[in-house]
């Protein structure tokens, strides 16, 4: 799944490439934009009972027009950002006993943890068009990023971020957008490193962007 996703933004991305004007820089945004999101685990969908994790998300955002098929519009979406996590292991018989330093591990993954993680994300967008100022917009996101504390579930440093989000936007000025929706988000490391349980959440999200002339 992803290598075929990676192997599909690609190819995106370079048609993208060779479809822009000679006279145009590829490196500058149709727009720019920011977006905040809270997700956690403890929701109807997911709701591990062996942890708790929550994220409050801030992402910076930069929107390069793909192009248009039928009705629908298409983007790539860059997005640096970072994320201000809470995690806590809840059954301490998570850690099993098996493991080396196990009743260390208990006590340590068991403690309220604050972290951080640093990444960088490529949403790929498709926008449908239902009225002359609101899009329904649906964003698949694969990305890069390190996480610095280690628990239970996810080893510290390198990681996988993946989300799948629905929404809706809206032409609230003349070159300004509100944005309103909902995400499934995943972190995990692709067994680079262990432990990878990694992390679910289901998330609210809102956001503004700007066109640039």
């Amino acid at each position: 799944m992803l290598k075929t996703f990676l192997l599909t933004f690609l190819l995106f991305f370079f048609i993208s490439l060779n479809a822009q004007e000679k006279n145009e820089s590829i490196l500058k945004p149709a727009k720019i934009g920011f977006l905040y999101n809270f997700g956690t685990n403890e929701n109807f969908i997911f709701n591990d009972v062996d942890y708790t994790y929550a994220t409050n998300t801030l992402k910076a955002q930069a929107f390069y027009n793909l192009g248009t098929w039928k009705n629908l519009n298409f983007e790539l979406i860059v997005q640096p950002q970072v994320q201000f996590l809470k995690h806590q292991l809840i059954n301490e018989s998570f850690v099993l006993e098996t493991e080396e330093n196990y009743v260390e591990k208990r006590a340590e993954f068991t403690k309220p943890k604050t972290m951080n993680l640093y990444g960088l994300e490529f949403g790929f967008a498709v926008k449908k068009r239902l009225t002359d100022k609101l899009d329904f917009q649906g964003t698949v996101s694969l990305g890069f990023s390190y996480i610095d504390t280690r628990t239970e579930r996810i080893a510290k440093g390198f990681t996988f971020i993946e989300n799948f989000s629905v929404g809706f936007s809206h032409q609230i000025f003349t070159n300004s957008f509100m944005y309103l929706g909902t995400n499934f988000g995943h972190v995990s490391n692709l067994n680079f490193q262990q432990p990878n349980n990694g992390y679910n959440i289901l998330g609210l999200e809102i956001g503004y962007s700007y066109i640039l002339n």
